[in-house]
């Protein structure tokens, strides 16, 4: 592309791009680096995003789809995604076209100006690996193909670009390999196995943390000033947690698509799908089970100022201000009794909802307001009353 001296010109150029035949606006998109595997050159086994667009830029995913036309790259904007290599004429095309907001490219508006001026430093200074920086377009909000667009998704969940179960991750696990982690850097599990003998005798053969398709979520993410994660193993990449989450270290662990909606403790198990809401507090050792777990695949939400009790086990959606105690599994087929007054209670609370009888199954309780679960430590009876008390967090450890 030629150089575009004004921001009248730019948008001109915009408008001409759109006009190609088929084009259309991506839902996300962004410039990624790719950690390439050790034996196969050509498999990605992890993109790190430093900036990702989920709905907006689209003036800047024109440029991109421009300057890969230049370099005689087609995006086919009748897939569902499309990832393709970076190189220094791709990213001086994309220089030329933002000239008129050089200046403005350190700026909070202008990111993806800054993503391919830091990189085209970056690649002149130091040169670069074929199919090391690569640009992922995903146009429909479909089952998951490649690497590259699984984690472009799972950045979107963890930044809050989307929430929590809008976007389908379905094909994920498939893409994704599955590779040794040590110190971040995946390396792939058939280079280990076949320079074992090599790497041991040479006393190079590396710290492995972990093994896993996913990495952590401190890999990739920064949190909110006011966010603490005391053990980076207990909070997968692709959770999102809103500010003011805090999740200790033990029995605590907060699954992919699934995290907190606002100020929360977690000192137990969040699982895949689960969302807790703000104020709401999971003891040590509880448990929220994920669709895979006994939900009959319908997931958990949790929520505002509940109290799930020291390893408890939540089977069932919880509205807000609700106690389960500690100890005891709240289930879809759990035999929940409510006493006459109680009753009356939480039909009061829960407007539009009216309960009769004397004995439910968890799964008739779902997603109520003020429920508070105990079990008679007498006669093993479940039962469940209306919650007399807001659960609060101390404010001074958030």
């Amino acid at each position: 592309m030629e150089t575009i001296q004004t921001a009248d010109a730019f948008k001109a150029l915009i408008e001409d791009i759109k006009k190609t035949e088929g084009y259309r606006d991506p839902l996300a998109f962004g410039i990624a680096r790719i950690d390439l595997g050790q034996l196969n050159v050509n498999k990605s086994l992890q993109a790190t995003y430093p900036i990702i667009n989920w709905d907006e830029n689209f003036g800047s995913a024109a440029i991109f789809i421009k300057a890969l036309s230049e370099q005689g790259i087609d995006v086919d904007f009748t897939q569902s995604e499309v990832v393709c290599n970076v190189n220094l004429d791709f990213l001086r095309s994309c220089l030329n076209a933002f000239t008129p907001y050089a200046d403005e490219a350190y700026g909070d508006a202008h990111k993806n100006i800054q993503v391919v001026s830091a990189l085209y430093n970056q690649l002149v200074e130091h040169g670069m690996v074929e199919g090391e920086y690569k640009v992922t377009f995903i146009f429909d909000d479909a089952p998951v193909k490649s690497v590259e667009a699984a984690y472009l998704k799972l950045y979107a969940i963890s930044l809050a670009k989307v929430g929590l179960r809008e976007i389908c991750l379905d094909g994920a696990f498939g893409a994704l390999p599955n590779v040794a982690w040590s110190q971040g850097q995946p390396i792939e599990l058939e280079y280990l196995r076949e320079f074992e003998i090599e790497l041991k005798l040479s006393g190079e053969y590396p710290h492995v943390d972990f093994v896993d398709k996913f990495p952590r979520f401190l890999q990739h993410i920064i949190p909110a000033d006011n966010t603490r994660i005391l053990d980076t193993s207990k909070v997968r990449f692709g959770a999102q947690l809103a500010a003011g989450t805090t999740v200790m270290p033990g029995a605590s662990y907060i699954n992919f698509n699934a995290g907190t909606t606002g100020v929360s403790m977690v000192e137990g198990r969040i699982s895949s799908s689960a969302i807790v809401g703000d104020g709401s507090d999971v003891g040590g050792g509880a448990s929220i089970l994920g669709v895979l777990s006994g939900t009959d695949g319908n997931p958990i939400s949790v929520g505002k100022n509940c109290l799930l009790g020291a390893n408890s086990v939540c089977g069932i959606p919880l509205g807000d201000a609700c106690i389960i105690d500690a100890g005891i599994a709240i289930l879809e087929g759990t035999k929940v009794g409510i006493y006459p007054e109680q009753l009356a209670k939480i039909n009061e609370v829960n407007s539009g909802v009216t309960l009769n009888g004397e004995v439910f199954k968890g799964k008739q309780l779902a997603g109520l307001n003020g429920l508070h679960f105990r079990q008679n430590s007498l006669t093993g009876e479940i039962t469940a009353s209306r919650s007399t008390r807001e659960i609060k967090l101390n404010a001074d450890l958030h």
